[in-house]
């Protein structure tokens, strides 16, 4: 019986899975999913193995990550969807449309590119090791504890949203904490070298993040021969939060032509 990743359907018309970010879920994106759905679309927020409440592994790369996505649109009969990934989704997502091309019907890829990028989450990751948060007694008590770690407050909100009561009426992180901390190499690794989708490809970059250059586009050409790039303004790496307006501007141009 294989494990089915969970998710939050919303709409109806052609599918759209979206797939969220490490340490992220598929919560971060239900205000631009609802503005997906509202265009006319049935929105896919889908919760990535080892996130949110998707079922927990010790196998974690981008081979499983897409096999994951292939076995979740078959028990849900969807035979063709449109895509978009962001950052760890967005390899995820680039990943199976090079294996499933013939389920792919569009790509977007949002702030990430087909490179190799070296672990750069130690900080998080260590940060959330060095707190018990099953002996913690609220939001407030878990924030205070991560300030010591990682200042960055708006990554520290990102990170709580994963916090919830579990059984046991404790405080708990949704995410595989212990498996993630062991996976981070394959968190950056790239997709493999020969994998290729000759389908429309959209690459979407914040003009603040560094995570993708314009020196990129011939690696991406190599792999989406189709692709377009296009530059959200006055954004980082969470272009998506940082800028919805016009990310989801670009995005239903490229999806509804």
């Amino acid at each position: 019986m294989k494990e089915i990743l969970h998710s939050k359907i919303i709409g109806s018309g052609k599918p759209l899975c979206i797939l969220h970010g490490f340490l992220g879920m598929s919560d971060n994106w239900k205000t631009l999913g609802a503005a997906y759905a509202d265009s006319g679309m049935e929105v896919h927020l889908i919760d990535q193995r080892n996130h949110g409440k998707s079922f927990h592994s010790a196998n974690f790369n981008y081979d499983f990550l897409a096999k994951d996505l292939f076995h979740y649109l078959e028990s849900k009969n969807i035979d063709k969807t449109m895509l978009i990934g962001h950052s760890m989704g967005g390899k995820t997502a680039m990943q199976f449309a090079c294996d499933f091309p013939n389920k792919t019907e569009k790509l977007i890829v949002a702030d990430i590119a087909p490179k190799f990028y070296p672990p750069h989450h130690h900080e998080i990751i260590d940060g959330l090791n060095k707190i018990d948060v099953s002996a913690l007694t609220s939001r407030k008590e878990a924030d205070d504890e991560l300030q010591k770690h990682i200042a960055n407050f708006g990554v520290r909100q990102f990170l709580l949203k994963n916090l919830y009561w579990n059984d046991e009426k404790k405080l708990s992180f949704r995410f595989n904490l212990p498996v993630l901390s062991l996976k981070m190499e394959e968190v950056g690794d790239n997709i493999n070298s020969t994998d290729s989708y000759a389908g429309p490809t959209l690459f979407l970059k914040g003009s603040k993040s560094e995570y993708v250059t314009d020196g990129d586009m011939t690696q991406i050409k190599s792999h989406f021969p189709l692709a377009a790039m296009e530059t959200i303004s006055n954004a980082g790496h969470w272009l998506h939060a940082e800028n919805p307006k016009e990310f989801l501007s670009k995005s239903l141009n490229f999806l509804k032509h």
